[in-house]
Formats: structure tokens, sequence, C-alpha cells
């Protein structure tokens, strides 16, 4: 039986259509998603969503309908998860990050390892950064059981894109649940500036200012690195991570024409200083990405987040039209926690196989748009 779900829920926005078909392809469940990206001003798939779309059509033998530009509507029906290697070309400066999310899931619970290479932005508006990823939720996923490594050969920015990352994904037994509920001390903060193809004296006004703010503040950075990026364009990173005994947070900025450097400082210092100020164990980022993997683990999952927001909210309730859970949301607390199904596939099909799914540049007008 086909489940149907509402892209319009909620948020409306791209996040619903990656989990279900994250969800699809782990359960092997038909879907048919309407009104896809209701919620945002240019509705229906944009080139990310569709690149996305086609690449887990090739990792799930799947049948689709309605995968194209503009589409509002979207069947896709998986039959066989395909692990080994796999070539994701967006085309546009469209999130890497994103992607790399709705297929992580699926490969983690294949038959054997698989090695995704994906071109795109890597740095770009309205998505976790490569650095989120892998200086933050890749930590949170190995606590729950998973192996993943990462890597970045070249920096994609928006609009240029051109990026390139690598994951490494070795198959898990089944996810780990977690329990967050309180933060425990900060060991230690690291900065890092970078820019590609400007100045590096961007870079350095970037860190300069985050010194100056957090050490007025209190604070100490362990770290404090500049990195002068290989890239295709120009852009500026300003990302501050901070460890604590149990958990990791990120912090992001990116500049753009003109955008001082301070202020891409600011940003991000005032985004960490927010979340010190709290009792939040991860941030709402992580807490974004965290809750499909606390569905499928086996065992009470549990975190407090710095807001819950309708991000969050919209995303728990596409889980919950999948799986037979109830996650409990304390709002006061800003506490998300659930008792995961355990899911492990009890037979695969799976396949190694060599996967390339390419979807070229489209015209202008769609490349110059951030996707969300």
């Amino acid at each position: 039986m086909t489940l149907e779900i509402d892209g319009s829920y909620g948020e409306g926005g791209g996040q619903i259509l990656r989990t279900s078909l994250a969800l699809a392809a782990v359960l092997q469940q038909p879907v048919k998603i309407r009104n896809i990206r209701a919620g945002r001003k240019k509705p229906g798939l944009r080139p990310q969503h569709l690149a996305g779309v086609r690449a887990m059509e090739s990792i799930t033998s799947a049948c689709t309908q309605g995968a194209e530009l503009g589409s509002t509507q979207l069947y896709f029906a998986p039959r066989q998860i395909r692990y080994g290697k796999h070539t994701v070309n967006i085309g546009t400066a469209g999130s890497t990050s994103l992607v790399l999310q709705a297929m992580l899931p699926v490969l983690l619970l294949a038959g054997g390892a698989s090695q995704l290479t994906i071109t795109g932005g890597t740095h770009v508006p309205w998505s976790p950064c490569f650095h989120y990823l892998n200086e933050v939720f890749v930590p949170a996923l190995r606590e729950m059981g998973c192996t993943v490594s990462l890597k970045i050969e070249r920096w994609g920015w928006y609009p240029r894109g051109g990026g390139i990352i690598v994951a490494t994904i070795t198959p898990a037994a089944g996810f780990s649940s977690v329990e967050w509920l309180q933060r425990e001390k900060l060991k230690e903060i690291h900065l890092l500036s970078a820019i590609s193809n400007l100045p590096v004296s961007i870079a350095e006004r970037q860190r300069d200012r985050v010194l100056k703010r957090l050490s007025g503040k209190g604070y100490s950075i362990a770290k404090a690195a500049l990195v002068e990026a290989p890239s295709q364009g120009t852009g500026t990173l300003l990302f501050i991570k901070a460890r604590f005994e149990n958990t990791v947070a990120g912090f992001a900025s990116l500049g753009k024409k003109g955008k001082p450097a301070e202020k891409v400082a600011d940003e991000a210092s005032s985004a960490f200083l927010q979340f010190a100020a709290s009792d939040a164990s991860v941030d709402n980022h992580l807490a974004d990405q965290l809750v499909t993997y606390m569905a499928l683990a086996k065992g009470r999952s549990s975190f407090i987040v710095e807001r819950i927001t309708k991000h969050l909210l919209t995303n728990i309730w596409v889980i919950e039209q999948f799986l037979p859970v109830r996650f409990e949301i304390d709002k006061a607390r800003r506490k998300v926690s659930v008792e995961g199904t355990g899911f492990w596939p009890e037979e695969t099909s799976d396949t190694p196989e060599e996967i390339v799914s390419i979807f070229l540049p489209p015209s202008p007008r769609y490349r110059q748009e951030p996707d969300r």
C-alpha cells in the first residue's frame, strides 16, 4: 500500500521530501508526496531536490513518477538497495549536505560498504555546511553506532558550486539509542576562518573578531585556524566548534558580497553564546538530523534542544507517518524523547554496484537560487 505524505504540512519545505525518501527506502515503502515544498516562494522540486531524488532512485532501483523540475508531486517506490560506489552531481550550488542527508540512513542499513562522491555546494545558505557535518553530525552518529568518514576535495560556494565531498559509509548493526539530557562541562572551542579566492585579510578579520568577542565573555580558544580553501568560486566561512564532555555543537556563518567580515564573525559568535547560555545538550541543526535515527534506534533516546522549531516538529510528523513511534515533546523543557523501533532489515537483497547519478546544470534561472 502506498503511503501519502502532504508536503504542505508544517513548515512545508524540502525536509519533508528528504525524510520521506530516506524512510521509504529504508522500509521499502512506496510513497506519494504531494504539495512538495508548498511553503516555499517557488514550490516544487528544485535542482538539488531532483538530484537527490535521482540519486535515491539509483541506489534503491526505485520506480518514480513526477521526478522533474518544478514538480509538486512525486511517486517513489524503492525495490532494492545497491551499496557500493555512487556519484551524484547536483549541477548547481545545491547543498551536498542535504543530498547526503537523504542517502545516509539507507546506506548505513545496507548490506555492504559504500562510497558517495557528491558535487555541488559544500558551504551554501539554508543548509549545514561540510564542516558542521564532519565536526558535529558524524561524531553524534558515532555515538549511535554508525561509522561514517567525510572528506572535502574542493569547496563549493553559492552561486558557483563545484564543491566535492566524499563520504565513506560502513554498514551499521542497527542504531543505538542516545540520552543527552544534560550538557556537561565545556572542554574546548575551535574556530575555523576560511576564504576562497579572496584576500586572506578577510579571514583574519573574521578570526580576530571572534577572538575578541569570546575572550570578552571569558572563553578561551584552543585552536584558531586560517584556511585558504581550494574552490572554483569565492566565499568566506566562520565556523565555531564547541566540544563538551558528552556532546559537540557547531555554529557557522557565511559571507557574501557587501557583508563585512565582522558581521560574519558576529553571527557565528552570537549563535554560540546563545547556545552556551542555555541548558541545551544539542544545537538546533543536530536535533533536526538526529530524530530519524532515534526513531529507528533500539531503545529510548532523548535530548534537550535550544528551541523546539517548526522545522523540527515537521520532521517528527513525517517520521510518525512512516513508523509506529510517538515522540514526546516537552516544550517547557525543550525536551524531545522517543522509544525507537530497533529497526533492522530482516532479509536483504542488496547488491553491490557502481552507480553514477548525474544531473546536468539546468538553465541559469535555476542556477542562481539557493535551494532549501
